[in-house]
């Protein structure tokens, strides 16, 4: 992938493989999708901070020294700017804060990872229902054909890396 769908939801694995990962290729590939989502995108993020806060757990917001820390500080430079940032509500449930209204209540994504599914929450809530970039949680590859089917796009930017995960880790 050359450049991101614009707009696109960005999970936080994506400027962390930008700042080092265990695959080259993979690195580049988010590196590449990150410097054209800075440079000329739109990243939708939720209205709570949440991702945001997630980002910064995992980058450095001074914005260096990888290009996931540089996303960062774009994000927070960026966040109130409607041209490049969309903020989106999205509700809590009551028994989990965690989870969220509009996270597809479908029972095949019923062991979706809990700190994942504000991803998905947020590209439900915007009316485009934006892509989300995804780099290696193969957890989300084998969720992948029931994510489509509840009208979500995923973008894999390491498809073969992350299929070779997935099938590393579920043993097949």
């Amino acid at each position: 992938m050359t450049a991101p769908v614009d707009p696109c939801v960005v999970d936080t694995n994506v400027p962390r493989t930008a700042n080092g990962g265990e695959d080259l290729r993979c690195q580049l590939a988010c590196i590449e999708a990150l410097q054209a989502l800075m440079q000329s995108g739109h990243l939708v993020i939720d209205d709570k901070f949440r991702i945001i806060t997630e980002y910064m757990k995992n980058l450095s917001s001074s914005g260096q020294p990888g290009v996931g820390d540089m996303f960062l500080r774009w994000v927070l430079t960026n966040q109130t700017n409607p041209s490049r940032c969309t903020w989106v509500e999205i509700t809590p449930k009551q028994s989990d804060s965690r989870d969220f209204e509009e996270f597809p209540p479908d029972e095949a994504l019923a062991k979706f990872d809990p700190s994942d599914r504000k991803f998905v929450a947020v590209s439900c809530a915007h009316e485009q229902r934006p892509p989300i970039l995804q780099a290696t949680d193969s957890k989300w590859w084998g969720l992948r054909e029931a994510l489509v089917a509840c009208g979500v796009t995923v973008h894999f930017l390491c498809p073969e890396h992350i299929q070779e995960l997935h099938a590393r880790k579920s043993g097949s």
